[in-house]
């Protein structure tokens, strides 16, 4: 009688999609499924998600999953998701609102505050990284000055995954790699009592679950749950850890030393190191990841994938196939005719390798024979400036380990390697944060010997990018400009900040003709 295949489950929550992931014990994808969230923005700087629709979305996700391996023997289920915002869960396990996500920008004009009282200081003190406005802690204070009915209201903070396995298993939890963006030390592992009272934040301090072991089991899925959604009864639910964490073990990137790059909604660049100790720079995020003292140091860019969908929509191009885009910029010999783009777009600024909250975006060096083909190739080649200059802060040397939607362009993934000069390397099969997770949960039900054995046996296949010396040196001299014309205009960005807000708030229908 042959054996049922083995499946683990991986629940990945991004920030437009939530998909659950079928993989054998092998690291094949048996199943995938997925469905849009929707990002709900307003001019205020508001962009929030309605909490109920995530769990929707992952629950039709799982089961859908869940009926196409048909017979398979579910073993285990991870979760991993978006990081930051504010997530306020009542007493009763329901939301106390819409999730403020973490490219919420409403806190703006309170985080000047916070950085002239010294505030910032001690949250960055004791986080070790530094605070931008979709941050917890200033973030729950935007929210509960806008409503006060919150600060009675609310119970618990659960990020997005620890909301999704509460869900699951009604277990109120976090892990080391969350806390670290709420009020966690990251250098002893505890929540920082002193920072509350710093701030002026007591009453948070009741709000905060527990801290638990990434690999630690949390519970099994409620029997009801379980039932509804075609899952087996008492099935373990492993901890997990945030998205961009679960990345870095989905790509096997688990030693002191090591680092790897998210190509996604947002960027990301990190390093393990052994410590707190290590860290090399003051505008890094610092995660725990749980595994004994060891840190996870990142530059987190918000010069993500946004960029490209803008580009794409401001030049007619939405009802094109990416396929169909990418040639047209593929066809663009590198440099772009001369066009520079400084992929500053997010909202809320930016916050590594630099900490510019009314950054914004820009094309330089056009003229009249600019095209559309150049204007696109642009963006592709600023969001591999960026990274570039995260790469150099954190020192990572040798070839570069990337994933998320971005590097599903073979298109950037090809400029990155020319312009940071090193080979970079994607794995064959795609929905890593997913295998991350699901790497913790086969060595958290002992199908594995340790975490590095589960690693080893989900890894797939990789591709490697290799630079060209002759696009190497272009794209070196095109990234000296880049920095030298981005430096020359930051101090103008809070005017053109300024600028934007108040042409966004003139009366399009006033008119000076007589």
């Amino acid at each position: 009688m042959q054996s049922r295949t083995r499946i683990i489950l991986g629940v990945d929550a991004g920030t437009t999609s939530v998909k659950t992931v079928a993989f054998d014990l092998d690291g094949r994808i048996a199943s995938v499924s997925r469905s849009s969230v929707r990002v709900q923005r307003s001019d205020d700087g508001r962009a929030e998600a309605d909490m109920d629709h995530i769990w929707d979305a992952a629950a039709s996700t799982i089961t859908a999953v869940v009926e196409e391996i048909g017979d398979a023997e579910i073993v285990a289920l991870g979760v991993t998701g978006q990081g930051d915002g504010a997530w306020l869960v009542d007493a009763d396990g329901r939301p106390a609102g819409p999730a403020a996500l973490w490219l919420d920008g409403r806190a703006h004009a309170r985080l000047d505050d916070w950085l002239g009282d010294g505030r910032a200081d001690a949250v960055h003190e004791a986080t070790g990284s530094p605070l931008f406005a979709g941050a917890l802690p200033i973030l729950v204070d935007e929210l509960m000055a806008a409503d006060p009915s919150l600060r009675d209201c609310a119970a618990t903070q659960l990020n997005c995954k620890d909301w999704l396995r509460f869900k699951l298993t009604g277990r109120r939890a976090t892990d080391p790699s969350e806390a670290s963006r709420t009020y966690l030390h990251t250098g002893t592992g505890a929540y920082a009592d002193g920072l509350f009272a710093a701030l002026g934040q007591e009453h948070v301090r009741d709000l905060l679950p527990e801290v638990l072991d990434p690999q630690q089991i949390a519970g099994p899925v409620d029997p009801h749950v379980a039932a509804a959604l075609g899952l087996p009864e008492g099935l373990p639910v492993v901890v997990g850890v945030v998205d961009t964490a679960a990345a870095g073990v989905g790509l096997g990137v688990l030693d002191d030393g090591r680092g790897y790059a998210i190509l996604g909604t947002t960027s990301l660049v990190g390093i393990n190191h052994a410590s707190r100790a290590d860290v090399r720079t003051e505008s890094s995020i610092v995660l725990a990841t749980g595994r004994g003292s060891q840190v996870l140091e990142s530059m987190a860019p918000m010069t993500g994938t946004p960029n490209l969908d803008w580009v794409r929509a401001t030049l007619g191009l939405d009802d094109e196939d990416w396929v169909v885009v990418e040639k047209q910029a593929v066809a663009v010999p590198p440099g772009s005719g001369g066009v520079i783009y400084l992929p500053y777009g997010a909202p809320s600024g930016e916050r590594a390798p630099f900490f510019a909250p009314d950054a914004s975006a820009s094309w330089l060096g056009m003229s009249v024979t600019t095209t559309s083909g150049q204007l696109l190739r642009s963006v592709y080649e600023g969001l591999a400036f960026s990274l570039r200059e995260s790469t150099e802060a954190l020192g990572l040397d040798g070839p570069l380990l990337v994933c998320g939607g971005g590097s599903d362009s073979d298109l950037l993934c090809a400029i990155l390697a020319d312009v940071t000069a090193r080979d970079i390397v994607r794995q064959d099969e795609p929905e890593v944060g997913a295998r991350g997770v699901a790497t913790l949960a086969m060595a958290a039900v002992g199908l594995a010997d340790d975490l590095h054995d589960a690693s080893r046996r989900l890894t797939p296949s990789t591709t490697t990018f290799r630079p060209d010396s002759a696009r190497v040196a272009l794209y070196d001299e095109a990234y000296s400009l880049f920095i030298a014309t981005r430096d020359a205009l930051r101090p103008h960005w809070p005017g053109l900040r300024h600028l934007r807000e108040s042409a966004g708030h003139a009366d399009p229908s006033a008119s000076h003709a007589h």
